[in-house]
């Protein structure tokens, strides 16, 4: 059993190592925005499988920039571990719907990315102890949506646009946020 307080310092030693999970809204928000002018470039198809797997590399540079940012890496004793892993694998299971959008039609495979994405934040608010990726989540989906509708056939390269906006526009006050509530936690630790 853990009580309060060692939950507490489960949940500051996760935002702290992670640095709230800025590093990764400026990675995704990094590949997205390239593979939305790249769209200007190469074939649609092309640019719909860059934007389904540019995770191959937002995930690495998402990584070095944590361990630039975070202060240290999470105790392996953490029992957060495990959440915080399946948590960060959830949008793989997600994978085939993307697949589905392609083969149907690749302009929508943006709009599909920002609803997995932004159903993937929501458990982040309470992971992270802030209503900012409640925020972002929704902003994403609703968001990507609402230019899909508008846009419909046009919206692919300015859904990822709107993506990359947004997360690089939450990343600096995620990050704000995890030293605030990770400074805060060892004052009272002491």
């Amino acid at each position: 059993m853990i009580d309060n307080d060692d939950l507490n310092l489960a949940l500051q030693d996760v935002s702290l190592s992670s640095a709230g999970g800025a590093p990764f809204l400026m990675a995704y928000g990094l590949t997205l925005c390239i593979t939305a002018v790249l769209y200007f470039f190469l074939p649609l198809e092309t640019v719909a499988l860059m934007a389904m797997f540019q995770g191959v590399v937002a995930l690495p540079l998402a990584f070095w920039l944590e361990r630039r940012l975070g202060v240290k890496p999470m105790a392996a004793n953490n029992p957060l571990r495990p959440l915080s892993i399946q948590m960060a694998m959830s949008q793989v299971v997600a994978l085939p719907a993307v697949i589905i959008a392609f083969n149907l039609n690749a302009i929508t495979v943006p709009v599909v990315l920002a609803a997995v994405g932004g159903g993937h934040f929501l458990p982040y608010a309470w992971l992270h102890r802030t209503k900012l990726y409640l925020i972002l989540g929704t902003a994403v989906s609703v968001g990507a949506f609402a230019l899909q509708i508008t846009l419909r056939s046009d919206a692919f390269p300015y859904v990822l646009f709107y993506m990359s906006f947004v997360y690089w526009l939450l990343a600096p006050l995620v990050f704000r946020h995890a030293r605030q509530i990770t400074h805060a936690g060892r004052i009272t630790a002491k």
